[in-house]
């Protein structure tokens, strides 16, 4: 393992793929990425997959709509088949509570290009004919929206880095962030020591607890997620768009003959478990059905359970934490992270080479907003 680097990532999930690369396409060639397990086989892998514009938030609309474009071109750009399917997500909306945040989120979202519109329940049935809208008023629909594969998506990344110079070492957790006179110096893992001017943690869940190596509070929690996949049936069609239920959180959208299904427990509190609770997967299970009775004729192929690294206002934290010179954070993204990984890349690669971001203006999501009380609240959280 190298002994020196200009840049030391710790983490290679999307985020740390896709820094690592936009950084060496900027010209900067001694970067190190350090990962504890497998490219990819982190956060990343075990989320949905889904990308989306429809956010209650421009920074974040900016980043996803940016990203958007990059998706779309990838297969070509990267040489990385990542099964995208745009069918377009479909929110389902049953509070009034919600009405005037989403159509205030709307107008924004089409001053800003996205080809996002209200639908009525007539709209709905004719998009996902399936669902049961007795108690729907309305929703949203993006015809752009959609998913990929999100491994394959990290692996293109993670080639066309190393393509560029980047070392990435897998197997090497990171034991210690090393500093001197209130700056980063480098990192200690259990093969040696890196030294290095500039360390991005890109460590998702386990972001509070890297931080906590330099002595920096780093706001971001683990909450438990978990996913289901049916197995291949053919009552419903595979050109569903993901359709979301905004008010219980459930999802799914077709995938691999069968559909991709789940919902989050929100009185669940901060966990590093990481198993199956069979208990909610029923509730789950109960909640799908009685929104899509077709469901009834699915069987449940496989689950399994990951995390959403959330923050205090469900958005990221980008940038240098201010605490320690030299040391900046990628992370905390709140379940909407794997969308925005291609304008991450970039924005970060432009904040660290030239001093700001300019593909977006990432300066609502700076770590020092905790401190301010300047929160940025994001409403659109699955």
């Amino acid at each position: 393992m190298k002994q020196t680097a200009e840049v030391v990532i710790v983490g290679a999930g999307i985020m740390g793929c896709a820094i690592a690369y936009s950084l060496a396409e900027r010209g900067v060639k001694d970067i190190v990425v350090l990962e504890r397990d497998e490219i990819g086989r982190g956060a990343t892998a075990d989320a949905a997959g889904g990308i989306r514009q429809q956010f209650s938030t421009e920074t974040n609309v900016r980043l996803a709509t940016w990203s958007v474009r990059v998706w779309e071109h990838f297969a070509e750009t990267f040489g990385q088949d990542i099964s995208l399917r745009q069918q377009g997500y479909l929110f389902l909306l049953n509070r009034e509570s919600d009405r005037e945040v989403f159509e205030r989120n709307l107008s924004m979202q089409q001053r800003l290009g996205v080809p996002s519109r209200w639908v009525t329940p007539d709209d709905i049935r004719e998009l996902n004919p399936h669902i049961l809208l007795d108690d729907i008023y309305g929703g949203t629909f993006c015809p752009e929206d959609g998913w990929v594969d999100t491994y394959a998506a990290t692996i293109g990344y993670a080639k066309a880095a190393r393509a560029r110079g980047v070392a990435i070492v897998e197997g090497e957790p990171v034991t210690g962030l090393d500093q001197s006179g209130g700056r980063i110096t480098g990192v200690t893992t259990a093969s040696g020591s890196i030294s290095a001017p500039l360390v991005i943690l890109c460590t998702g869940p386990q972001t509070r607890q890297t931080g906590a190596l330099a002595g920096v509070e780093i706001p971001v929690d683990p909450y438990r997620r978990m996913s289901f996949v049916t197995e291949p049936f053919d009552v419903l069609p595979t050109s569903l768009p993901m359709t979301i239920d905004f008010t219980s959180g459930l999802y799914f959208h077709p995938e691999s003959g069968g559909f991709l299904f789940g919902m989050g427990n929100r009185d669940e509190p901060s966990t590093f478990e990481k198993t199956v609770d069979e208990e909610w997967m029923g509730t789950t299970v109960e909640a799908l059905v009685e929104r899509c009775p077709a469901f009834e004729a699915a069987s449940i192929l496989n689950g399994w359970a990951g995390f959403y690294e959330v923050t205090p206002d469900d958005n990221p934290v980008l940038g240098f934490t201010g605490d320690v010179e030299g040391l900046a954070v990628a992370a905390g993204f709140s379940g909407h992270g794997f969308m925005q990984g291609p304008a991450i890349g970039a924005c970060m690669a432009e904040l660290i080479v030239d001093g700001e971001a300019k593909t977006v203006d990432i300066s609502e999501f700076r770590p020092t907003r905790f401190a301010e009380g300047d929160l940025a609240q994001e409403h659109n959280v699955i």
